[in-house]
């Protein structure tokens, strides 16, 4: 199979329909709009939301919870994560995102004590879970609070 050989499943892609193209094409004159009324206008329709000046499900429903926008958003990780590194090596923010463990840094880093950890490590975050301090500690290493 080559890159020009391939083409879309049967039925998959239909042909564009050219609108107001006269009235050979099915779709002449008013172009699928019908006649006059908000929606023929050009810029016409409501936005989004709009339901007809009825009180919009929006404003209907109730507010709920709340979103504190002072929150610190840790990236997490797990120790047993942690045994991807070498035995003796120094584990922060930037040698998980060397290794693909965490995506983005946020707001710091923080340890939680899911899993085993058999590596002697070196591990500096913004905050440990108290399980994962102990673990880590367990095993040999130590505890960094950035």
């Amino acid at each position: 199979m080559k890159l020009h050989e391939l083409s879309p499943a049967a039925g998959s892609v239909s042909e564009v329909k050219r609108k107001g193209r006269g009235p050979g094409s099915g779709n002449g004159k008013t172009a699928g709009k019908g006649h006059k009324g908000q929606n023929a206008r050009s810029g016409g329709g409501v936005r989004i939301g709009f339901e007809g000046g009825q009180m919009p499900i929006t404003r209907r429903l109730p507010k709920r919870g709340f979103n504190n926008i002072f929150a610190k958003k840790y990236a997490i990780v797990n120790v047993d994560a942690l045994n991807a590194f070498d035995d003796g090596a120094v584990v922060g923010t930037e040698e998980l995102l060397a290794k693909k463990i965490i995506r983005k840094a946020e707001d710091g880093l923080r340890v939680l004590g899911s899993g085993e950890i058999s590596k002697k490590l070196t591990v500096k975050a913004n905050a440990f879970s108290e399980s994962a301090k102990a673990k880590i500690e367990a095993a040999g290493g130590k505890v960094e609070v950035v």
